[in-house]
């Protein structure tokens, strides 16, 4: 009888098998890569055979270890549904859910949203991990990302959660008073703007739809290039150039007046965000209450 000091032991293999990283495989258990590595070390001396074979940079399976891995996954894969199924004998959901999400849209995903989901389910968890970088979920150990309508791969299920989203091109009226107001994408050159830098550093070039549904990409120049949404809204009101961000981002400031828009029928309509997750045939129930939170 496998006891549970062992089993824990095997799934730590199986995480590492997976993610080919003791850090990966830590993040998706919810504990340190060195506890890990312990367990891992511990199954090798129980067993009496090396199961991985270990650089300062890879980390990859041996012989014996690819032969129980193959076993062992769908075991594990079937312990999972089965205590996941016991989900629908509770009240509430329980346990965690990680979900990755661009900085520059959460807090419109999340905002509305997470005080009642939490609430309505006093076993969940959610750990949110807001970053602009692209991440591959699956190796990052989460259960979902969020992306807006961009094409995604084919082992991944995609579920629409929001519509509502739309840039806005901003900017103080002391500019505009300055610099006149651009009436075309094309005028932007003439004029000084706030650039946007994702964590890559690729610049964020400025999109527009024409009146015949074409879009049109503009790369823009000025002198301040910044990684903040935030931070672009408020140096736009300052004065120091358009900025061209979400427009809930801007509401507040357009509604005092402190910034104006320009623009706005170049602007794209609403942007399409989905929640993009595994396709597996036993979705957790934690999922599940955070997909139909969403959409609601």
């Amino acid at each position: 009888m496998i006891e549970n000091s062992e089993l824990s032991e095997l799934a730590a293999f199986a995480a590492v098998a997976t993610h080919r990283s003791f850090r990966k495989a830590a993040i998706e258990r919810g504990t340190s890569a060195s506890a890990v590595s312990h367990a891992v070390r511990n199954l090798e001396a129980r067993v009496g055979v090396r199961l991985l074979h270990r650089t300062t940079r890879n980390v990859s399976l041996t012989d014996a270890g690819q032969m129980l891995f193959a076993s062992l996954d769908p075991a594990l894969s079937n312990i999972r549904m089965a205590v996941d199924g016991l989900n629908r004998w509770r009240d509430t959901p329980f346990g965690t859910v990680r979900i990755n999400v661009p900085n520059t849209i959460a807090p419109f995903v999340f905002g509305d949203t997470i005080e009642m989901l939490l609430k309505e389910n006093p076993g969940l968890r959610v750990e949110i991990v807001a970053t602009d970088q692209r991440v591959d979920i699956v190796e990052e150990g989460f259960d979902a990302g969020i992306r807006l309508g961009e094409r995604l791969s084919q082992d991944m299920v995609a579920v629409r959660i929001r519509s509502n989203l739309r840039f806005a091109v901003v900017g103080s009226p002391a500019y505009f008073e300055k610099h006149g107001t651009p009436s075309t994408p094309y005028e932007l050159n003439e004029h000084v703007c706030i650039r946007y830098a994702f964590p890559g550093g690729t610049l964020l070039q400025w999109e527009f739809q024409q009146k015949n549904g074409e879009f049109i990409h503009v790369e823009v120049d000025g002198p301040l290039t910044v990684d903040s949404q935030e931070l672009m809204v408020d140096s736009a009101a300052r004065g120091i150039g358009l900025a061209y961000v979400w427009e809930q981002r801007a509401e507040s400031f357009l509604r005092d007046g402190r910034l104006l828009r320009c623009l706005e029928d170049w602007c794209p309509q609403e942007e399409n965000i989905f929640l993009y997750f595994p396709s597996r045939k036993h979705q957790p129930a934690g999922l599940r209450a955070v997909i139909e939170a969403l959409k609601a």
